[in-house]
């Protein structure tokens, strides 16, 4: 397979008019080359993709409903949107709906190995009820060593970040965790300033949505958001709609991040047709765009990652060229996947976001079958 593009974005820098050869669901050489030798043309084209934190799918929420067919939707909705990889997120519920979840996922990569699901997103259950958003306060854990040892035992690679509370972990059952290869997030967290820089002095690499659901900065008190612009290591995801985080703001971060600024849909339901969702006691309806719960509060984001690269030009004055860095190579580096994904280079996967010069127009562009 030879697809030919005229703007080549390699989560690096962008070249012209090239020629990327794949064989075997990989690229083997890019070079210069011309349209008539191209099995496919496009105009844009961009490493695919890769959303680590989408909740459902069209019709399907992964936590609601933990099985290969909510996956096989989100993967579908993710696909028409632009997307080409995700981590399907379930939140926090009880230990039989998480190891179901678990068990889908490993289930539906062994039946599509070249599927765009690389894993899951577990956001949860060892979180701070003070700041549990949305999450139901009956499932909200405290970490236990057993408990934690079967999550680990089995999501070994399959749950390829986590959600936590660092406030509410002992340094002890974090380094379990840490120790795991599970990629941390501090998020759904009250922790104080001086708990935040201790948990990411001890390896957590980056927070799950900046700004929502944790302590905010304020001048006496930094908290969670404070450490988390003040320290260069850590990696700042941001939901990029403007209602979970004002544009203001969301600029703010962009110029104090830089390189460790990323984007993430965290959409509740992609694909905008879902207008009602109820779970339990957690309800949301779409209304003016965005879901809203029977309390009128913010109950989930509705767009998706090409609409956060979208708003990432349009608002924060960010680049082509870096607005797709934010949602390929910086996200593939937080959860530690940058050797597998997130760039256009010999080696990496023949699995591609392709888009008009607008950003209007997104597809994948892949190999269904090796070659």
């Amino acid at each position: 397979m030879k697809i030919f593009a005229n703007h080549v974005y390699t989560g690096e820098t962008v070249l012209e008019k090239q020629l990327i050869t794949c064989e075997k669901g990989h690229i083997v050489a890019i070079n210069q080359g011309n349209a008539k030798d191209a099995d496919e043309v496009v105009e844009h084209i961009a490493p695919g993709f890769f959303d680590i934190q989408v909740n459902g799918g069209a019709t399907y929420h992964f936590t609601a409903h933990p099985h290969e067919d909510c996956l096989s939707d989100i993967e579908e909705t993710c696909l028409a949107d632009g997307t080409a990889f995700v981590l399907p997120t379930l939140i926090t519920s009880s230990m039989d709906n998480i190891l179901m979840g678990i068990e889908s996922v490993k289930n539906y990569k062994k039946k599509h190995p070249q599927s765009g699901i690389l894993g899951m997103h577990l956001e949860g259950p060892f979180i701070n009820p003070v700041k549990r958003g949305a999450h139901l306060l009956k499932y909200i854990r405290k970490p236990e060593r057993a408990l934690i040892e079967e999550i680990i035992k089995y999501g070994k690679d399959t749950i390829l970040q986590m959600t936590l509370a660092p406030e509410v972990f002992d340094q002890d059952m974090l380094a379990l965790l840490q120790d795991s290869g599970i990629a941390l997030a501090i998020g759904h967290t009250n922790a104080s300033f001086e708990e935040a820089n201790r948990a990411f002095d001890q390896g957590v690499k980056q927070v799950t949505h900046l700004f929502n659901a944790m302590s905010p900065f304020q001048h006496r008190s930094p908290g969670v958001v404070g450490a988390v612009l003040a320290d260069e290591r850590v990696y700042a995801p941001i939901v990029l709609d403007g209602r979970h985080v004002d544009f203001a703001a969301a600029a703010i971060a962009y110029k104090l991040k830089r390189d460790k600024f990323f984007l993430i849909s965290d959409a509740l339901f992609l694909g905008k047709k879902k207008t009602h969702f109820q779970w339990e006691e957690f309800d949301a309806t779409l209304k003016n765009d965005e879901y809203v719960n029977s309390e009128g509060n913010l109950a989930g984001a509705n767009i998706s990652l090409m609409d956060a690269v979208q708003n990432a030009i349009k608002h924060l004055g960010a680049s082509i060229q870096e607005a797709i860095e934010m949602a390929t190579r910086r996200p593939a580096e937080a959860v530690g996947l940058h050797h597998r994904i997130g760039k256009i280079a010999p080696g990496y996967p023949a699995r591609f976001t392709g888009f008009d010069a607008a950003l209007q127009h997104a597809r994948v562009l892949y190999s269904k079958k090796p070659e």
